[in-house]
């Protein structure tokens, strides 16, 4: 019985095949959009929750403070207010995972007939576990390299690339300011920043190395900024209370005066990046689901259409015999048709588009198949839905009045 049925709906809507395909277009595009949007959506949210992962966990980066000269106030990182011994002071708090303190600047790279210019860290062997940053080969520096100012670097990929090409960096010797330094390793590929800085585009070397023989230091033992890591995300408030505190009173600052320095959440901020993201996520399969609805309503008006111009038809079929749920059915599998066939050719449609769009613009997308059933799923039942009403008053219909129907 419900094949028949089938059949003759499929037949039904074939003999008006623009009408049918007019109706079908509204679904098509509705689920296009909805999977296309979806995956630039979830593809932009991936990205930054990657680009949080690189950034590593649970971190706090203390920059030195401002100062006032003259009436006029400084921005941080304007006086060198912090020092080696801050960072080892802090290391010793409860709840401190890892310490890194950092002295960085700008220099230029010399290997061969190849030249690049890039930061340099001046950092201990700590940045890499407060990074989350491994060696893709060779290895790193120890504590022996920071006590003796040894003039060694680990050297990112972006930098291996400009220098070394296709050759391998380790145990060859740079110049970084005209003097000698052995690559020890190179770092693993990290990608882009949440500010979209290229972490790779980096130097890192001993931070008494850096402070003494690199960039020198007006006051010495100072450094820009510390890095630390709480050992996890709920011990962070005490963390970042406990630095305050030390600070204040290692720097002997009297109650009520300002800091020579600020602590600054970082995960907190790629936290807030990251919810931004996934509410953009959703607001795009949210407009996009808009189109679903313009879909339906379109299904609903055709279906109208038809019930219309079939009443004699109807009137016929109920002249013999079939029954209000029979047309109700019949109609109702028009729309249910309509909805699936959109639908499908709606998934063909977004999941090409999603590619050409990769492929076109190297913007980062995700497909996943949830947001596939999803978007077919609810266009299905909106097809469904918005064809009920049309089926429903055509089950509704008199016998005698569909016959007299002109």
């Amino acid at each position: 019985m419900t094949a028949a049925m089938l059949a003759e709906a499929w037949l039904a809507m074939g003999a008006n095949r623009l009408r049918t395909f007019l109706t079908m277009l509204g679904m098509v595009i509705g689920v296009g959009a909805v999977i296309l949007m979806l995956a630039i959506g979830q593809g932009t949210q991936r990205q930054v929750e990657e680009s949080i992962a690189s950034m590593g966990s649970n971190l706090f980066i203390i920059l030195s403070g401002s100062t006032t000269s003259g009436g006029l106030r400084m921005g941080s990182g304007a006086t060198p207010t912090l020092t080696l011994a801050d960072a080892q002071a802090v290391e010793e708090l409860p709840a401190v995972n890892a310490v890194a303190p950092s002295a960085p600047g700008t220099a230029q790279l010399v290997y061969g007939s190849n030249n690049w210019s890039t930061q340099v860290y001046g950092t201990t062997p700590a940045y890499l576990t407060v990074r989350a940053w491994t060696l893709a080969s060779g290895f790193p520096f120890t504590d022996s390299d920071i006590r003796s100012a040894t003039r060694v670097a680990l050297l990112g990929k972006t930098v291996v690339d400009n220098l070394f090409g296709d050759e391998d960096p380790v145990g060859k010797t740079i110049r970084i300011r005209s003097s000698p330094y052995v690559v020890l390793g190179t770092l693993a590929p990290k990608g882009q920043s949440l500010d979209g800085r290229d972490q790779d585009d980096t130097v890192i070397v001993p931070v008494t190395t850096a402070q003494r023989k690199l960039f020198g230091t007006q006051f010495a033992g100072t450094v820009r900024f510390i890095m630390v890591q709480a050992e996890s995300a709920e011990a962070m408030p005490a963390v970042e209370k406990s630095i305050n505190e030390l600070l204040r009173q290692r720097h002997r600052i009297r109650e009520g005066a300002d800091n020579d320095f600020s602590v600054r959440n970082l995960t907190a901020l790629a936290n807030a990046a990251a919810e931004t993201a996934k509410v953009m996520s959703l607001m795009l399969g949210a407009i996009a689901s808009i189109s679903l609805l313009v879909g339906g309503i379109g299904i609903m008006n055709i279906m109208l259409v038809s019930v219309t111009e079939r009443t004699r038809e109807i009137g016929i079929r109920m002249a013999i015999g079939a029954r209000g749920n029979d047309i109700l059915l019949q109609f109702l599998l028009e729309a249910i048709i309509i909805s699936i066939v959109g639908c499908l050719i709606g998934v063909g449609l977004g999941v090409g588009g999603a590619l050409a769009v990769n492929a076109f613009s190297g913007m980062a997308i995700v497909i996943t198949a949830s947001s596939i059933f999803l978007a077919f799923a609810v266009a299905a039942a909106v097809g469904i839905f918005f064809g009920w009403y049309p089926a429903r008053k055509a089950a509704a219909m008199k016998p005698i009045d569909a016959l007299r129907y002109q």
